[in-house]
C-alpha cells in the first residue's frame, strides 16, 4: 500500500461468502463473490478492498435460522472458524492475482466460545495473514459488552498483532447487542488497540463527537445512501432529529461532504457491499442503492477529500502501510 496514495481508492467494509439466514428467509442480500465485488470495484474507479465474511455462520442451528432465531447447534462448533478459513484459502489458493488488492479481516462473535475462536485464529494466521477484526453483533444477538469480559481475549490479539477492529453499531434502542455507546466505552478502554466504527454511527452527532476526541478511534460511512434514506424517514435505525449530525438528508452526496468537513482525520470510505441495499420481511424495511450510487457520492468530493478518506485516513486506521 505504499507509494502514491493520490492513485489509491480503498473500500474499507466488504462482505464475501453466504449470508444464510437472509437466504433462508427470502430476505436481501445474501451472497457475494470476491471477484465479483473487485470486478464492478474497479468499473467505479475502487483499487483495494477491506473484505470479511458474512455474519451468520455454521455454527448456527439452520432450522432456527429459518425461523429467524439466533441458536446454536449447527454444523460446525467454532463461530467462524470455517468461515474464516474459506475466506483465505479462497483469495490464496483460487484468486492470488487479487492478492495485493484485497485485504482480509477475520470475523469474531465476542461472547461465544471466544478462547475456541482465538485458538482458531492463531492457527490461521500462521497460515495466513489478515489485516483486522470484523464485529456484526446485532444479527448474531451477542452482546459487544462481553469484549470486556471474556471476550477480552480479542482486544488481547487485536493488541498483539496490532491490527483494529471494524464494528458494526447502532442506537435503536431495541438493539441491546451493539450500541453505539457501549462501543465508545470500550475504546476508551483499550486506548493501545485501533477502532473503526461502522456506519457513521447512525448519525449521531454526540457519538461522533466523542469518537473524534479519541485518538484510537475512526468511523466508516458504510451503506451511506440507504443510512441518508432512513434519515428522512425518522427512523428508530438512526439518530433522532435532536441528536442527528446536521445535513441535508435528501443529498446524500451533502452529507458526505460536511461529515468529511466536520471530522476530516477520523472518516473512512466503505460501500458495505452487499448491504448498501437491506430488504427485510421482518423488519418491513425495503432500501436500495448501489456500488455505482455508492462511489457517486466519493466523487462528488474535491479529490484531496477523497484521496483523505479513501485512502490517507484508512492507512491510518487499519495501519496498512507496514503490512505490503
Amino acid at each position: 500500500m505504499e507509494g502514491d496514495t493520490a492513485a489509491r481508492r480503498i473500500d474499507c467494509h466488504n462482505h464475501i461468502g453466504v449470508e444464510l439466514i437472509n437466504y433462508l428467509n427470502g430476505d436481501f442480500p445474501y451472497a457475494q463473490m470476491l471477484p465479483a465485488l473487485v470486478a464492478e470495484g474497479r468499473a467505479h474507479g475502487i483499487t483495494d478492498w477491506i473484505v470479511f465474511p458474512m455474519v451468520s455462520n455454521l455454527t448456527l442451528n439452520l432450522a432456527a435460522l429459518r425461523a429467524m432465531r439466533i441458536e446454536s447447534g449447527g454444523l460446525e462448533q467454532v463461530p467462524y472458524a470455517f468461515e474464516n478459513r474459506r475466506l483465505l484459502c479462497e483469495l490464496h489458493d483460487l484468486f492470488p492475482h487479487l492478492r495485493p488488492h484485497v485485504y482480509p479481516f477475520a470475523m469474531v462473535d465476542p461472547m461465544r466460545e471466544p478462547l475456541a475462536q482465538a485458538n482458531a485464529l492463531r492457527e490461521l494466521r500462521a497460515e495466513h495473514l489478515f489485516y483486522g477484526l470484523k464485529m456484526q453483533t446485532t444479527m448474531l444477538q451477542s452482546d459487544i459488552r462481553a469484549l470486556l469480559q471474556d471476550g477480552r481475549i480479542f482486544l488481547d490479539l487485536a493488541r498483539e498483532w496490532d491490527i483494529p477492529m471494524l464494528i458494526h453499531t447502532s442506537v435503536y434502542e431495541r438493539d441491546r447487542w451493539a450500541q453505539a455507546a457501549d462501543i465508545l466505552d470500550i475504546v476508551e478502554a483499550t486506548p493501545e488497540v485501533r477502532f473503526c466504527l461502522a456506519h457513521s454511527c447512525r448519525f449521531d452527532r454526540v457519538h461522533l463527537d466523542r469518537l473524534a476526541a479519541l485518538p484510537n478511534a475512526w468511523f466508516d460511512c458504510s451503506a451511506h445512501r440507504i443510512h441518508c434514506c432512513l434519515a428522512m424517514q425518522d427512523s428508530p435505525h438512526v439518530a433522532g432529529a435532536p441528536r442527528r449530525f446536521d445535513s441535508d438528508y435528501s443529498r446524500p452526496e451533502r452529507v458526505l461532504r460536511d461529515l468529511a468537513l466536520a471530522y476530516p482525520n477520523k472518516l473512512l470510505w466503505g460501500s458495505d457491499s452487499p448491504y448498501y441495499s437491506f430488504a427485510s420481511h421482518d423488519s418491513g424495511l425495503s432500501l436500495f442503492s448501489s456500488y455505482a450510487e455508492e462511489v457517486v457520492c466519493l466523487d462528488a468530493l474535491p479529490t484531496t477529500v477523497q484521496s483523505r478518506i479513501a485512502c490517507e485516513n484508512t492507512l491510518r486506521c487499519f495501519g496498512l502501510k507496514a503490512r505490503r
